[in-house]
């Protein structure tokens, strides 16, 4: 088998996953992109079994300590220990993340579940080219309907795969209803935004609605209204959603009628929108796109945080709350809160923690790959100034 000899002090001798290029020290055997490479240390000793991509700026992904083949017995054994998982820990298999990547052995695969219809993505190029093996996996463990492959991530272009769209099994499902927080969405895994929901987000939904009975809810950057929707189902007195897209409102406004909820959708830019604001809300939630994709715009990304916290805080009166999101793993969870704090010490706010939010459980954390840990958020009441 062709493989790497890894240099001293890389990641890989501290539990990361991931080699670059930088940190390769030899190439033996003439490995292909998409292959299977064994991996070496300085002094020839075994480090496991890497994916190779020589054209991306991770050139090796390991995914066994042993030596492993990605063959259909590998995709079967890794795939139902992903479905055990979330069994085991409560996850509804029938509505989740039902393969996440590194965190379930398997890097650049995604597998999402909504009954019957599964959307897959590849991301990185050797699952692109076992996507056949992948299917035969989900068909044997699962027999879903119909298989999406929604290949359209812009990040597809660092490891040199094709962006598309097509089915993998059955035929188009077009647009259908799933049932998530007992609040009906229609979703389309083919030509709707990401691969239907954002079920990273399902607790978070829940966890802030608990706090909206009778409050004025102000859901910035509401997408398919999830946020919006949960708050009006708890009885908030009443709620205002916003987002940029017309498309994202449209569906947010279909949603609520299908559940018979009382929102207001108003498309516009929030930046713009916080800043025309007036202090009418006792409960504001921000859960934007990901403002930076790498380190390169991470403070440039920071300043906008801090310009919708800072706008948000000055509509808060004490005892407002402010439901905050940030869904880029190069910006931590101790930058994140620090961001708050900064923009409430401009907005003249003293502020209280609430409660922590994170991921939902079927998007598993690998301590030792922080970037599996993206997803974090706050909530923090504005108390009287000490």
């Amino acid at each position: 088998m062709p493989g790497l000899v890894i240099a001293p002090r890389a990641r890989i001798f501290h539990g990361h996953e991931w080699i670059y290029g930088t940190e390769v020290k030899k190439t033996f055997g003439d490995p292909q992109p998409g292959d299977v490479v064994t991996l070496k240390d300085f002094r020839d000793r075994p480090l496991g079994s890497a994916i190779y991509n020589p054209n991306s700026q991770i050139i090796a992904r390991r995914f066994s300590r042993r030596r492993q083949d990605l063959d259909a017995d590998f995709f079967l054994r890794r795939i139902r220990q992903a479905i055990d998982l979330r069994r085991r820990i409560g996850i509804d298999e029938t509505l989740c993340r039902l393969v996440w990547s590194e965190s379930d052995g398997i890097p650049g695969l995604i597998v999402d579940r909504y009954g019957q219809k599964v959307v897959v993505q590849t991301l990185t190029l050797a699952m692109s080219q076992r996507v056949d093996l992948i299917t035969l996996a989900l068909r044997e463990l699962i027999s879903p309907e119909s298989i999406v492959l929604r290949n359209d991530s812009p990040v597809l272009k660092a490891e040199g795969i094709t962006q598309e769209i097509r089915m993998l099994e059955g035929g188009n499902p077009g647009a259908f209803t799933v049932k998530a927080n007992d609040i009906d969405f229609e979703i389309d895994v083919m030509d709707g935004q990401k691969t239907g929901l954002y079920l990273d987000q399902l607790d978070s939904h829940a966890q802030v609605a608990k706090l909206a009975k009778g409050k004025r809810v102000l859901d910035c950057f509401t997408n398919q209204g999830g946020f919006a929707l949960a708050c009006a189902k708890a009885g908030a007195a009443e709620v205002t959603a916003v987002d940029i897209s017309a498309a994202a409102c449209e569906s947010a406004r279909l949603n609520a009628e299908r559940n018979q909820l009382d929102i207001e959708v108003i498309e516009h830019n929030v930046f713009d929108f916080l800043k025309a604001a007036k202090d009418q809300y006792d409960l504001i939630i921000l859960d934007p796109p990901s403002f930076t994709r790498n380190k390169k715009t991470l403070s440039g990304a920071m300043r906008g945080y801090n310009e919708i916290h800072l706008r948000s805080l000055k509509l808060l009166d004490k005892g407002g709350q402010l439901s905050t999101f940030c869904c880029s793993h190069h910006a931590s969870r101790e930058l994140f809160l620090q961001n708050i704090v900064s923009a409430s010490v401009d907005a003249k706010r003293s502020l209280r923690l609430v409660a922590e939010h994170t991921q939902r459980a079927d998007h598993p954390i690998l301590p030792a790959l922080p970037e599996t840990s993206y997803l974090k958020g706050f909530t923090v009441e504005v108390i009287p100034s000490r």
